[in-house]
């Protein structure tokens, strides 16, 4: 039987204590992902749709794809971003938990890594920014494109 002594036991609680922020933050990235996973998805189907268009039916829709395409481009970047900045705030807490295990002060490390996180979550969040601005563009296409094209006036009863 392993005796392990108090002092120790103190340290191994400091150190759970200490991870606990750490991992309220992965499971908000997680969250993000979550989000910025399902409008990439929706985006590739829409895309996916316009292309299955014929020639002259996709024609009305370059405008629209050319958005899409943009849009997933800084969707992916996000997305790599948020992924980055997990594996970043993951590794922190891992070292937190070695640093304590054999005795070594890891606190520089600790604290690049989550900077690094944290530049990453900005860096993120300003490309979901940047795709978010790009949605609203696309809606405001799309309607500008079915007012030019619309020849009768639609009551909004019928748009349903």
């Amino acid at each position: 039987m392993i005796i392990i002594p108090p002092t120790d036991i103190l340290n191994v609680s400091l150190a759970i204590h200490d991870a606990v922020a750490p991992v309220f933050l992965l499971t908000g990235i997680g969250s993000i992902l979550g989000v910025l996973v399902g409008r990439l998805g929706r985006a590739i189907d829409r895309a996916r749709y316009l292309n299955a268009l014929s020639v002259d039916q996709r024609k009305y829709f370059y405008e629209e794809l050319d958005i899409i395409v943009v849009r997933t481009s800084w969707m992916r970047w996000s997305v790599g971003l948020f992924i980055f900045a997990g594996l970043c705030v993951s590794l922190a807490i891992a070292s937190i938990f070695i640093g304590v295990a054999i005795n070594i002060h890891l606190s520089v490390f600790v604290l690049m890594t989550f900077i690094t996180a944290m530049f990453s979550l900005i860096f993120g969040l300003l490309c979901f920014l940047r795709e978010i601005i790009l949605a609203s563009q696309e809606v405001i296409t799309r309607h500008r494109q079915d007012l030019n094209g619309r020849q009768t006036s639609v009551a909004p009863t019928d748009m349903l």
